[in-house]
């Protein structure tokens, strides 16, 4: 039986795109060698830089530090304080920010001023605490300079402990999964709402705390609390999708705020730091965690031969060394645990940085006068990702997945939907305009 032309032209040749389920393995192996690189080289990657880092004066400075009672944020609150900048810790635990505070004037010699610190309290797993801390804060009127993003969780168990890395998903009051909501949602509403402060002190600066971690992580806006079975739930999961979703976010804020406002918008990576996430993880994956800088080249001869790698000009020298190394591994394990033993900081070089050095490119960031032209140009070169500064205080680029345009737009629209805010937020607070967060409405 023949065909007509009107029969085969009612049957078009149509094919749709088939949905990203996750990472195509070659994605995720090669982001999970970008970790491993990042893990064993980033000390002599940031060699170059000071400890602790020396930074400009910004007396003329008042910054916003969320989670700034430990770990990184800690020592960030603390150098930009003793710089001369007004520093507010955004913090749920108000007495211990209170405590360090104490500590730090009292600890304090410079000109005979005391430090400018004060304690606000936010609770990032509740997205009413958010809306109230910006409101409190915008009703001051005045400037805000530079808000860092800075608390993050990874496995935990209420707030701060989670039994294992596979260990039950939990959400917050408001619905969400506890990752997204405190790496990503909660920073994401905090940025949007104190934007009236930070027009008022442009230029200004917001910096979220990233991860390498997102290298690996996927962001589904149809299952943004990974609760649809399509993809099973770990902690690794979910902490690595809020970071990916963080970056994703951030470059659409970059590009959706004009240039008039003054407003730079960047991630940056400390690296693999030494922090609190280690203590929430079983005792055994912490034992492994802490005894990484000890095992980078499985011989006592590469950390002690450590600086020999810094002054090599060719590949050929760096390959000596490490067969030298893995002939005295294979020769003399005994010798090796004894001398492990006996060097007091074999990890000066090699491994996991402590949250001294960890610091470093968020306080580069927040600091750097170059920083916002960087920020302009790509923006004026249509770059699809915001400004990603790495632990060596470099620029760099983050995921392949973060450059997936169509879905950054898709998780944009879905977070200010999860956050309460209308899709035209931006325009209307950069036009002066009140915007209503559905969470700040609600009376208790």
């Amino acid at each position: 039986m023949e065909t007509t032309p009107s029969e085969s032209s009612s049957t078009p040749s149509t094919t749709v795109p088939k949905k990203k389920q996750g990472l195509g393995w070659i994605e995720w192996l090669r982001g999970w060698m970008y970790i491993i690189y990042e893990m064993l080289f980033q000390r002599i990657m940031a060699s170059h830089l000071q400890n602790p880092l020396s930074l400009p004066p910004i007396n003329n400075l008042t910054c916003i530090v969320t989670g700034s009672t430990s770990g990184i944020g800690l020592q960030i609150a603390r150098q930009l304080a003793e710089s001369g900048a007004h520093v507010v810790m955004a913090v749920r635990n108000t007495k211990a920010a209170h405590d360090l505070i104490h500590k730090w004037q009292s600890e304090w010699t410079g000109l005979g001023l005391p430090l400018n610190i004060e304690v606000m309290e936010l609770d990032l797993l509740s997205l009413e605490s958010v809306s109230r801390f910006a409101e409190v804060w915008n009703a001051r009127m005045g400037p805000l300079h530079v808000l860092i993003n800075n608390a993050g969780i990874f496995s935990i168990r209420g707030y701060w402990q989670f039994p294992s890395i596979t260990g039950p998903q939990k959400f917050s009051k408001d619905g969400y999964e506890e990752h997204m909501q405190v790496n990503h949602l909660a920073p994401a509403l905090l940025s949007i709402l104190l934007l009236p402060s930070l027009i008022r002190g442009s230029p200004s600066r917001i910096i979220n705390v990233n991860s390498v971690m997102h290298y690996i992580g996927f962001v589904d806006t149809e299952d943004m609390n990974v609760i649809s079975g399509k993809r099973k739930y770990t902690s690794l999961v979910g902490y690595t999708g809020s970071k990916l979703a963080q970056v994703m976010f951030s470059s659409v804020l970059h590009r959706r705020l004009p240039a008039e406002s003054g407003i730079s918008v960047l991630c940056v990576s400390p690296g693999v730091v030494q922090t609190n996430v280690a203590r929430d993880l079983p005792k055994i994956v912490q034992a492994g965690y802490h005894l990484i800088p000890y095992f980078i080249f499985n011989a006592q001869e590469a950390i002690c031969k450590g600086f020999e790698l810094l002054k090599m000009s060719n590949i050929q020298q760096f390959r000596r060394v490490v067969h030298e190394s893995e002939a005295l591994w294979k020769s003399s394990q005994i010798h090796f645990y004894a001398e492990l033993i006996r060097l007091a900081k074999p990890s000066s070089l090699f491994g996991t940085l402590n949250r001294e050095l960890g610091s470093r490119s968020a306080l580069f960031s927040a600091t750097d006068p170059q920083i916002p032209e960087y920020c302009e140009l790509l923006k004026s070169d249509d770059w699809p990702v915001c400004a990603f500064i790495s632990q060596d205080c470099r620029p760099t680029n983050p995921s392949e997945e973060a450059h997936n345009i169509d879905t950054a737009y898709k998780v944009w629209e879905k977070t200010l939907e999860m956050i309460g805010l209308p899709s035209d937020a931006i325009e209307k607070l950069i036009e002066g305009e009140e915007v209503r967060c559905r969470y700040g409405e609600r009376q208790e």
